[in-house]
């Protein structure tokens, strides 16, 4: 299984990558190119990078992006709707709600045991500067082989708190079903 993937930033291949690793460990990752800064030139580029991947023998495209200070639910959709309708089957749009790290965050307890800080660092809006320190990460350094093993043993379940995460998971749990991954239920759980 090829899974396709775009992201902004290393911490979210990260997250991605623990999660495959996690529900779909034999899949294999092919990151695509979404070229510019901001969320409107990356919306461009959307058609661009399916044809790009679908060529690489994606059989399934993950586009998964911060909302930063935006409604994640009109970016989802603005997202959505520039996916064009023959690629539209292959595809999973996931939103954070602000940033990745409020997912990764989604459970203060437990974060700050595995990184040895205090609970109330990560009981933020935005807990992006607190996650930051917490891993030590730099410009040359991201941790993504540790944000990756982070999330593999990360109490998703709780995750489901941020409705941009759990709307995420429904629609790979969905997906999934499709492809032959079988990827843990967490809300039987």
């Amino acid at each position: 299984m090829k899974i396709g993937y775009c992201v902004e930033g290393s911490t979210d291949r990260a997250v991605l990558c623990g999660l495959k690793c996690r529900w779909c460990p034999r899949a294999v990752l092919i990151e695509g190119t979404l070229r510019g800064t901001s969320g409107l030139s990356q919306r461009r580029e959307i058609p661009k990078a399916c044809v790009e991947l679908v060529a690489k023998g994606a059989e399934v495209i993950i586009f998964l992006r911060d909302a930063d200070n935006e409604d994640w639910r009109e970016v989802l959709k603005a997202d959505e709707e520039r996916c064009r309708p023959e690629h539209r089957h292959l595809t999973v749009f996931g939103v954070c709600d602000r940033n990745i790290e409020c997912w990764l965050c989604g459970d203060a307890d437990w974060i700050a045991r595995e990184t040895g800080h205090q609970a109330s660092e990560f009981r933020v809006s935005d807990p992006k500067g607190a996650f930051a320190k917490a891993m030590r990460l730099t410009g040359f350094d991201r941790k993504e082989a540790e944000i990756s093993l982070l999330v593999q043993r990360a109490p998703l379940k709780n995750w489901l708190s941020n409705r941009s995460f759990d709307e995420f998971y429904g629609r790979v749990w969905i997906k999934s079903k499709e492809i032959g991954c079988k990827i843990e239920n967490l809300r039987e759980s």
